[in-house]
């Protein structure tokens, strides 16, 4: 056990603490889904998706509280494996369907492919902008050192951020695809979004115990990441419910924001370490995987 380990062993009010938070942030999310899910039932299978992943994100942090070691190769394999899949819901589960949307509400070929264009310009910038303005650290290269006040933070709250930028997204496609008109699509999507959060949980949990905090609470802080899922997925459902015209923009806007967060985060995470071909092999699998999961069985 290490210093810092034994420095949380020895302070169980923090576990406590985090114990609270926890129960606080599910009781929010209960009463939040319940709430809005009377009005539209859209809105309820989205956060039920949402949920799902989450749990496949906590499902995947279990290894590291069963002490089993996974190799760098591994590691990066999983991260290109969660980038592939990201990659194809982009095209087939975001794009293809925005820029079907678009023509359907009556927009020409050019111009449904300038709504999404323009949508996907908008996510993406978003996301950098949160990206510049929000401290955070990266899970191998450590603290961004763009942010002159992220060392006055702790360490922890910085891989929490980092975690909520994340996964933000991947709710926000998922809601946004339950809150239009093709069920069937969107619970591809939300699958294969859960299969990948299974090896993302795993990869949050080890960076986190590498980082020296003990076993117990990066897994809790793992699985805790996958809360943010729910509230993205039941907020994007929310905005198209309330009009349909919101759909193409909707979706092309969750593709930006995904492309921005493959790109900028995890494919650069997945050659860090010097084993681009194992993570390149897995990209190539997830996205073939997620396509299989978009096209086959939809």
């Amino acid at each position: 056990m290490g210093v810092r380990e034994r420095a949380w062993a020895a302070q169980p009010g923090r576990w406590v603490g985090l114990a609270v938070v926890l129960g606080g942030l599910a009781a929010l999310l209960h009463d939040g889904w319940q709430l809005i899910g009377r009005t539209d039932p859209r809105i309820v299978a989205a956060g039920a998706a949402g949920c799902i992943a989450a749990l496949a994100t906590a499902l995947g942090t279990l290894p590291v509280l069963l002490q089993q070691r996974h190799s760098e190769r591994t590691r990066d394999a999983m991260l290109g494996f969660g980038a592939g899949v990201m990659l194809a819901a982009c095209s087939f589960s975001l794009i293809v369907p925005a820029l079907a949307a678009a023509t359907a509400q009556g927009a020409s070929r050019f111009g449904a492919a300038g709504i999404v264009g323009a949508s996907v310009l908008i996510g993406a910038g978003l996301m950098l902008l949160l990206e510049k303005n929000l401290p955070h650290e990266h899970f191998i290269k450590g603290q961004d050192r763009h942010h002159a006040h992220a060392r006055a933070l702790k360490r922890t709250w910085l891989f929490v951020f980092a975690i909520a930028l994340h996964n933000l997204p991947e709710g926000l496609a998922i809601g946004v695809a339950y809150g239009g008109t093709d069920a069937l699509a969107a619970s591809a999507l939300a699958t294969g979004i859960a299969i990948q959060d299974v090896p993302e949980g795993l990869v949050i949990a080890v960076a986190l115990h590498a980082a020296g905090y003990p076993r117990r609470f990066a897994v809790a802080l793992g699985a805790a990441s996958g809360l943010v899922e729910p509230v993205g997925a039941v907020l994007g459902a929310a905005l198209i419910t309330l009009t349909g015209a919101l759909l193409p923009w909707g979706l092309a806007f969750a593709a930006g924001a995904m492309l921005f967060v493959v790109s900028h985060e995890i494919i650069p995470e997945s050659h860090r370490t010097g084993h681009e071909h194992a993570a390149t092999g897995g990209l190539v699998l997830g996205f073939a995987l997620m396509m299989v999961l978009d096209t086959a069985l939809v």
